[in-house]
């Protein structure tokens, strides 16, 4: 089955590939020349996430371009350290720490590598069903037919509002997140955790590569801004808005944040806490497409690594695309949505072992 995959980051990447494994012919269409939306930032792919690949052989190559996280450590407005909690990874993948362009620089070396095609500079701006299928527009005036059309186009997913034009839109949290990478030395160093410290007006999380590099974040609430004012902002701009969170606390953030050259990024955080239609009988989403959540959790490249894998079996054992969706949905929904409400009130903490212990057998069998 030809399936036409919209969006080449993380979900769409990892679907093409668990499609192509699964017997069906995945074309992954990306909107952008190269690279990728908030490419700037970092992420760390957790348990359940590196489980995701595994299960479909692709978890070396994000190995091979990531470095270990082990735990955190959380510290109070006074800088001092009220906590540790290390992650319990016996029998588990450990999480990897790695920036969102590298992360989509080697699924998609990884995805052409298996005989993925990959199409870029592809912006999807529609899609009809017909008779043999969907067949997707894009913006340069293009099209393409298939059997179904995966909506891994992220956040503001185009394929959200074709299955529902009454779609919720994404909802701001209320804070604009700060990402930023040092090399000066100096720093308190943080190996192998993440070091979570809580300002007085705002949060701060560092850790440190093997190299030395210090890659830090910051979770500020914001007033919303247009998504103009926001692409205008200069990384000094981002720096200062930064520094200005943490200046006067007793912590080393500010000084984290002030050794920090250019290589700084920002933007605002959004949530997708409820979507009421995954799927037409030519259409699906998956990731944040579906089911978008704060970054508190630390969840959301995992839980589309989870669709991805999931998705590709349901269409591999139930060739009927409105059973396999109906199918895919039963099992995604219930868990997404307990991880988005979480991530938005904060509160995944020590009672984590239902997300990081989810396992994915990919010879499991998929029954309607």
């Amino acid at each position: 089955m030809r399936v036409l995959v919209a969006g080449g980051g993380i979900s769409g990447t990892v679907t093409a590939m668990a499609l192509k494994l699964a017997g069906h012919e995945p074309v992954v269409y990306e909107a952008y020349p190269a690279g990728g939306d908030d490419i700037g930032a970092f992420l760390t792919i957790m348990h359940n996430g590196m489980d995701a690949l595994r299960a479909i052989g692709a978890d070396r190559p994000v190995i091979d371009a990531s470095f270990a996280a082990y735990g955190v450590e959380l510290v109070a407005p006074t800088g001092e350290t009220v906590g540790r909690r290390e992650f319990g990874t016996e029998g588990l993948d450990e999480p990897r720490t790695l920036t969102r362009a590298t992360l989509y620089r080697v699924l998609q070396d990884e995805a052409v590598g298996r005989g993925v095609p990959l199409e870029r500079g592809k912006r999807l701006v529609s899609a009809t069903p017909g008779p043999h299928g969907v067949t997707a527009e894009f913006a340069d005036g293009t099209t393409a037919t298939g059997a179904v059309l995966v909506g891994a186009d992220g956040l503001r997913s185009v394929v959200r509002r074709l299955i529902d034009p009454a779609a919720d839109a994404p909802r701001y949290t209320g804070l604009t997140v700060v990402y930023g990478y040092t090399r000066a030395g100096g720093l308190p160093a943080a190996p192998g955790i993440y070091r979570m410290v809580r300002g007085s007006r705002a949060a701060f999380g560092f850790t440190t590569d093997p190299g030395g590099a210090t890659f830090w974040f910051a979770r500020i609430p914001d007033a919303e801004r247009s998504r103009e004012d926001i692409a205008a902002v200069t990384p000094a701009g981002w720096r200062e808005f930064a520094h200005a969170a943490f200046d006067g606390d007793p912590l080393p953030c500010a000084d984290i944040v002030a050794a920090t050259g250019d290589q700084v990024f920002g933007g605002h955080s959004y949530d997708v806490p409820g979507t009421r239609l995954w799927s037409t009988p030519e259409m699906v989403l998956a990731g944040d497409a579906a089911h978008a959540a704060s970054p508190a959790a630390g969840q959301g490249a995992s839980m589309a690594l989870e669709d991805s894998v999931v998705l590709a079996q349901c269409l591999r054992d139930l060739p009927d695309p409105v059973a396999a969706f109906a199918a895919y949905e039963r099992l995604r929904r219930e868990r997404v949505e307990k991880l988005v409400a979480a991530s938005a009130g904060q509160d995944v903490g020590e009672e984590s072992g239902w997300l990081y212990s989810h396992h994915i057998d990919w010879d499991e069998k998929i029954t309607a």
